[in-house]
């Protein structure tokens, strides 16, 4: 089976456009693929990621894995342990080691969970 060669038909829409047209529209169809990965990338997170997140910010592997529950038993998941973290510390002008260590010894959540409703 042999495919029939439609190229020139294929690329009639784009005969006249510039280089520099040609450019932009890459860049048009290029943003029109990616965008949607953007967006599933801000609006959906898993347990480990949101632990690599915690141990980038210094807090340690053995706090990592019950703050990241709490946020999942809490409801905060969506809003990033991180961002948990770095606001209950901000509240509490702790540094977000404290606020950390706070939260994977069950403390503060409620104060999280405030936070989150203002």
């Amino acid at each position: 089976m042999k495919r029939a060669d439609d190229f020139q038909e294929r690329r009639k829409h784009l005969v006249n456009l510039t280089d520099k047209e040609l450019y932009e529209r890459f860049w048009q169809l290029t943003e029109q693929v990616v965008d949607p990965l953007l967006e599933l990338g801000k609006k959906n997170t898993t347990p480990s990621i949101e632990r690599s997140v915690l141990l980038r910010m210094g807090i340690s592997s053995l706090d990592a894995k019950p703050i990241v529950q709490g946020c999942m038993d809490k409801g905060l998941m969506g809003k990033g342990a991180g961002h948990v973290v770095y606001k209950l510390a901000k509240a509490k002008n702790i540094s977000i080691k404290e606020a950390g260590s706070m939260l994977a010894e069950g403390k503060g959540w409620d104060e999280a969970v405030a936070l989150f409703r203002r």
